[in-house]
């Protein structure tokens, strides 16, 4: 009986399944899925206000964004909508300093995604002159956001021009996604499992759409009427957890469904592709620091 347990944990550890749950737990995917959605709030939605005030035909970008990821309609996307509603005078009361704060949030949200990436590769940190990299990803999300969020109001007319939304999303999404990772990390990562992660990504984006109308839709309205706009705020993050989530996760199961592919750790860190222990035996041995034979009088 040991030995047949032993055999199927044996197995288990070297199952794709198994060392995708092992590197998730290594990586705190849910820890990092939290922190992804604290920071997405703070950041995403001041970012996608701001550019749909500064739209003249449409005021509803962070909101219709929200709505439609979560594939709310009626009440609950009524009372959605109501909460982050875009003031009229968004752009002339917009400080320098709350642009700066939202620079320094946004900084703040893409460094976290790329720390996470790096960790799902096992990657060294890229130098700090490439923040560059993480100021035009964030404008990239921002304007692929927005993009996806006025695409429904654009492509509005029947079954049609809902599946021609469903295919620009999809391919928007896997494009995104396969070039952000890449980007992120400094071309770093092989194309192939960066592409594999992005399709994971869109994949799992569609699963938490559709548990988003069958769970959180009526929640939605639920926590609404019992702790009024808080509750609104608690289900959107809880729905932020699970982009966070599988943003990461699809990353993840990218790079375990491609083990082996070779990945480039950069020139001038020192370590091995993949961020792997050299082998017993390979390099220099160690200098001995006893000055004489060992057992010796």
């Amino acid at each position: 009986m040991g030995g047949t347990a032993a055999r199927v944990r044996e197995a288990w550890r070297g199952s794709v399944a198994g060392r995708i749950w092992r590197q998730g737990a290594e990586v705190e995917l849910m820890h990092r899925s939290m922190g992804f959605a604290a920071l997405g709030l703070v950041t995403l939605m001041p970012l996608l206000i701001v550019v749909a005030a500064a739209v003249p035909y449409q005021r509803a970008g962070f909101a219709q964004w929200i709505v439609d990821g979560m594939g709310l309609s009626g009440r609950p996307a009524g009372t959605v909508r109501r909460l982050f509603s875009t003031p009229g005078a968004v752009l002339s009361t917009t400080s320098a300093l709350s642009l700066a704060s939202l620079a320094v949030f946004g900084l703040s949200f893409a460094a976290s995604v790329a720390t996470g990436y790096e960790r799902i590769w096992e990657l060294p940190a890229v130098p700090w002159h490439a923040v560059w990299r993480r100021v035009v990803w964030l404008a990239v999300l921002t304007a692929y956001l927005f993009v996806e969020a006025q695409s429904g109001t654009l492509l509005d007319g029947g079954a049609p021009a809902a599946g021609l939304r469903i295919a620009f999303t999809l391919a928007c999404g896997v494009l995104f996604f396969w070039w952000g990772q890449r980007f992120l990390l400094g071309n770093r990562v092989p194309g192939l499992p960066a592409l594999t992660g992005a399709v994971c990504t869109m994949a799992g984006l569609v699963g938490l759409r559709v548990f988003s109308i069958l769970v959180l839709s009526p929640l939605t309205l639920t926590s609404a009427v019992t702790y009024g706009p808080v509750g609104t705020v608690l289900t959107v993050q809880s729905w932020l957890i699970g982009v966070g989530f599988v943003i990461f996760g699809g990353a993840l199961v990218g790079r375990q469904l491609h083990r082996g592919v070779a990945v480039e750790a950069g020139a001038g860190t020192g370590e091995p592709a993949g961020g792997a222990a050299l082998p017993p035996g390979d390099g220099a041995a160690e200098p001995s620091l006893d000055p004489q034979p060992r057992g010796s009088a």
